[in-house]
């Protein structure tokens, strides 16, 4: 079982895949099962076998260097349960603070893969940079850590016809609503998770009751708008997820000054949540969100709404 450290001491030595892998799409994964890989081959040399490591930032760096704020494709947690199936002991998480940022390439090595990790094998992308100003590449790594007998595999960026994958290309995509090629890229589903609170009940007053999700401020969540999504609780993933409507932003009709949020409206059924966790897959985009003359334009609109997400999600394999 992958476990997080800190707070868990972490377990040494390590074979790590360094980076910051937001999304863990393929190219993420294929320096991180290159890491397992050496990993494996330093079992059957040594007495004590290197514990497969992948060692990440947080926060991201931008958001300590520049002020940037930086919304996550996972969070830790989500991070934790898509390392387990390649094999992954451990996730470390590096406090990415100033003073981590003004180490030196040499000071990096020596304090954080040697120090700190006992590192016997690293896996990196070629793009991977490191150490104060960004200073230290790829190149640089492998010579400082074979300087302490540190073996280092470095990766070639993943293409595809449409150029490098990238966590950018993803949150491209999903910003402007285009599921599928996020899908494609993240290869796997987008999802997302929040905490259901109770709303204010127009939903149910209306004939269409909802979910109000409470989620990370940390979570990259796609463009606004009405989605055909599927939904479930997360000790429900032995069962099928359950096919929904999904109203991502404000409530330009109720409460045009309300913040945005995430409500979740199950189809053909009803169920208590609140105070349960849900997990959400949003599977198609819809259209985007308008102010209504009035509630019972919004409420045949949303009847519309409805009729479209069972159309799209009819066919889907998960959905129940």
């Amino acid at each position: 079982m992958t476990t997080l450290s800190p707070p868990a001491p972490v377990r040494r030595p390590t074979a790590v895949a360094l980076g910051t892998f937001d999304g863990l799409h393929a190219g993420h994964r294929r320096v991180i099962t290159e890491a397992r890989a050496m990993a494996a081959a330093e079992e059957a040399l040594l007495d004590g076998p290197p514990v497969p490591t992948v060692v990440s930032f947080w926060p991201h760096p931008r958001e300590v260097l520049y002020g940037e704020t930086r919304l996550r494709l996972d969070l830790p947690a989500e991070k934790l349960a898509l390392l387990d199936p390649l094999g992954i002991q451990q996730l470390v998480l590096l406090p990415f603070t100033p003073q981590l940022a003004s180490l030196s390439p040499e000071g990096f090595v020596a304090e954080v893969l040697v120090g700190q990790l006992a590192a016997r094998c690293v896996a990196v992308g070629e793009n991977f940079r490191f150490g104060a100003r960004r200073s230290g590449d790829a190149e640089r790594l492998s010579a400082l850590c074979q300087q302490h007998g540190i073996r280092v595999s470095v990766l070639p960026m993943l293409h595809d016809p449409a150029g490098r994958v990238s966590s950018s290309r993803i949150r491209q995509a999903l910003a402007e609503g285009r599921l599928p090629e996020a899908e494609a890229l993240l290869g796997r589903p987008y999802r997302f998770e929040g905490l259901v609170q109770s709303g204010r009940g127009l939903g149910r007053q209306l004939g269409w009751p909802t979910a109000n999700l409470q989620v990370s401020g940390r979570k990259f969540l796609p463009m606004e708008g009405v989605y055909a999504a599927l939904a479930w609780t997360p000790d429900q993933l032995g069962g099928s997820p359950m096919a929904a409507v999904m109203n991502l932003g404000g409530q330009p009709t109720v409460d045009p000054e309300a913040p945005s949020a995430v409500e979740v409206h199950l189809l053909d059924r009803e169920v208590d949540l609140l105070g349960q966790s849900l997990v959400v897959q949003p599977i198609r985009w819809l259209r985007a969100q308008r102010r209504f003359a009035n509630l019972e334009e919004l409420c045949q609109q949303i009847g519309c709404d409805v009729e479209t997400a069972r159309e799209h999600l009819v066919s889907h394999p998960l959905a129940q």
